[in-house]
């Protein structure tokens, strides 16, 4: 049932790229790839919430591969597809061979950075804005909002510190 959910979101992402490209071209800001650190855990979000005043998410950490290392991946775990299409699709690759869900506390000063989300309920208001900063309460909101895309489909990038989550980034998928 995710990887329906995942390949649907895909699609319809795929949609709004068409729709949306011509708004991030000219921009100043352009995607940028979150570097990988010890810190560092890339994760797809099963369930957030706010109990008693704590903010804490339960997801399921994966392995994302990016560019050169994509195609790495891909090629070693499927020999086949990878030499007909010549790399991994859309330059990216998920490894989840384990869907052990892990709870991560968020600070309550977290930094949010979203890529792309329902602005305003309208298709067109699902533009791309590389790293827009969000506070949690608007970051709750958009992780509620289901409407037009199922916001827990897309990979992020967990940064923690001292047990707690102290940035959250959303990993555009092209």
């Amino acid at each position: 049932m995710k990887k329906i959910t995942l390949l649907a979101t895909l699609m319809i992402v795929a949609l709004l790229s068409f729709i949306t490209s011509a708004s991030a071209v000219g921009t100043d800001k352009e995607y940028t790839p979150v570097p990988p650190s010890e810190d560092t855990v890339t994760v797809l979000i099963s369930t957030i919430q706010n109990e008693n005043g704590q903010l804490s998410i339960q997801a399921d950490p994966i392995e994302w591969y990016e560019g050169a290392a994509a195609d790495q991946k891909f090629l070693e775990r499927e020999k086949d597809a990878a030499e007909e299409l010549g790399g991994a699709p859309d330059g990216y690759y998920i490894v989840n061979d384990d869907n052990t869900l892990q709870t991560y506390e968020v600070a309550p000063n977290a930094q949010v950075l979203m890529q792309i989300y329902d602005h305003d309920g309208t298709y067109e208001g699902m533009d791309i804005q590389w790293n827009e900063a969000v506070s949690l309460d608007k970051y709750l909101a958009i992780m509620h909002n289901d409407k037009l895309m199922d916001m827990k489909t897309f990979p992020y990038h967990l940064i923690i510190q001292d047990g707690k989550v102290v940035k959250i980034v959303q990993q555009y998928i092209p």
